[in-house]
């Protein structure tokens, strides 16, 4: 990678992500504000604005600058040259400075922008895939503002894909280096990144973090060795049951997270709990998250099976929120399952939390769960898409309250010996620094379970 026009002072990191803050993406915000609480400088580049309507309290606590780029308009219906049109003069005084100071950064970036415009075509006659272009618009304005900084050593994009993109081409127009994290549906939907492009960007970062292993091997199998697992730690103090029982008279709660998308497997578990109730079974179910293609569904099975008085459908809510709502659930089921388009999870932060509040956990053994969940020792694996097992395994653990306090006695302490955001991040922290550096990435692994834990406050429900 060619030397920066950044001074000695370089040793910031800057951060491109598609939206920000996203209450979705909370591992992004959780993973800034520790880094930053390690004495990483950090720049956050956001391509457009995410939920500041509803955000987590601890983005308070923020103090890196955060920067939005100006706002480009969908490609989709329009022209490229009318698209340009009415885009370009927001971006084209960037452009212009970065030309200036980098023509040669600047030209190879333009043409590789081009190359990828005919070379990633959905057909072989098909039209250009506009996308880079308007990627490559936006990474002027990264770049303009890394240049006048002068402080960044080292960009990293957050998803392999768009925001990655963006990231490659600030980083040939600067000379800065860049890495990035892969996640999920971002490494295994083709239309992600088509062709050779995934591998194409591996080859030319410093190095790549990834959030489970199963991801790792993936990719590495895909694209080269040089991949790191670096889990999306969390604070195992914040999550910590601190009461012991239900209320009295209350039915328990079987609680789930996730956005209403068909990977969460949320359908599912609506027919598992419509044959508990069936059966005789005293439970609630309270569903959190995001709106998603399938909340009809869902909805309409509540209907169907008439459960309105059973299972509760509720939208997003912050940290401090969800705190409250482990604290009231006796189990935690969160059915994931591998979409028909390819969509998965990698491990699913709110399955990390639930355990970490010492909850029983009823889930599947998608992607990279497994490395978190084991049978019948910290937690309960059904097949993904049975809604049948789901039934037999949420009754089970609602029949026995010894066996929900055991399971989620060990499920607390793997959180606190692998997950531990303490740990995971010094691991990040390390790469970045090596990275911005210009040294090489110390050779890829998957952290330890040495780890000590707190124990838990109270009984698991």
């Amino acid at each position: 990678m060619a030397a920066s026009d950044a001074t000695t002072r370089a040793t910031a990191v800057a951060y491109v992500v598609m939206g920000f803050p996203r209450i979705s993406e909370t591992f992004i915000s959780n993973e800034i504000l520790l880094l930053e609480s390690l004495g990483t400088r950090l720049r956050i580049y956001a391509v457009k604005r995410g939920d500041e309507d509803r955000v987590h309290d601890s983005l308070s606590r923020l103090r890196s600058p955060v920067v939005y780029l100006p706002r480009a308009t969908s490609l989709s219906g329009t022209s490229l040259p009318r698209w340009l049109a009415e885009n370009l003069p927001r971006y084209a005084a960037s452009h212009g400075r970065v030309l200036r100071r980098r023509p040669f950064g600047w030209l190879s970036a333009a043409a590789s922008a081009l190359a990828m415009t005919l070379r990633y075509r959905r057909s072989r006659w098909g039209g250009l895939r506009k996308v880079f272009l308007k990627e490559f618009l936006q990474a002027g304005s990264i770049a303009d503002g890394l240049l006048q900084a002068g402080d960044v050593g080292l960009l990293h994009g957050h998803f392999c894909h768009g925001a990655t993109n963006i990231t490659w081409f600030a980083s040939r127009m600067t000379g800065v280096p860049f890495s990035f994290t892969a996640h999920a549906k971002d490494i295994y939907q083709a239309d992600q990144n088509p062709g050779d492009l995934l591998p194409r960007k591996v080859k030319a970062a410093q190095f790549v973090a990834t959030c489970t292993d199963a991801n790792r091997v993936h990719l590495e199998h895909r694209c080269g060795e040089g991949v790191h697992t670096i889990y999306h730690g969390l604070d195992v103090e914040y999550f910590r049951r601190r009461t012991a029982a239900a209320s009295a008279g209350e039915a328990p709660l079987v609680l789930a997270v996730g956005r209403f998308v068909e990977k969460k497997g949320l359908a599912y578990l609506v027919e598992a709990v419509a044959a508990l109730h069936a059966a005789g079974t005293p439970l609630r179910c309270l569903l959190v998250g995001e709106d998603g293609d399938e909340l009809p569904r869902i909805r309409a099975t509540i209907a169907a099976r008439g459960l309105e008085s059973v299972v509760e459908i509720r939208g997003p809510v912050t940290h401090a929120e969800l705190r409250e709502l482990y604290e009231q659930a006796t189990v935690f089921a969160l059915p994931c399952l591998v979409a028909a388009d390819g969509d998965r999870d990698g491990i699913p932060n709110v399955l990390a939390e639930a355990m970490a509040m010492s909850l029983a956990v009823v889930t599947t053994d998608v992607s990279g769960i497994p490395e978190i969940v084991t049978d019948g020792v910290n937690g309960t694996i059904v097949p993904e898409r049975d809604a049948a097992a789901l039934a037999t395994a949420i009754g089970a653990l609602l029949a026995d309250p010894a066996r929900r306090e055991r399971l989620g006695a060990t499920a607390r302490e793997t959180i606190c010996a692998r997950f531990d955001s303490r740990r995971t991040t010094l691991e990040l922290q390390a790469l970045f620094e090596r990275a911005a550096a210009g040294e090489a990435p110390h050779p890829a692994h998957v952290h330890g379970s040495d780890g000590k834990c707190v124990a838990a406050q109270g009984a698991a429900r």
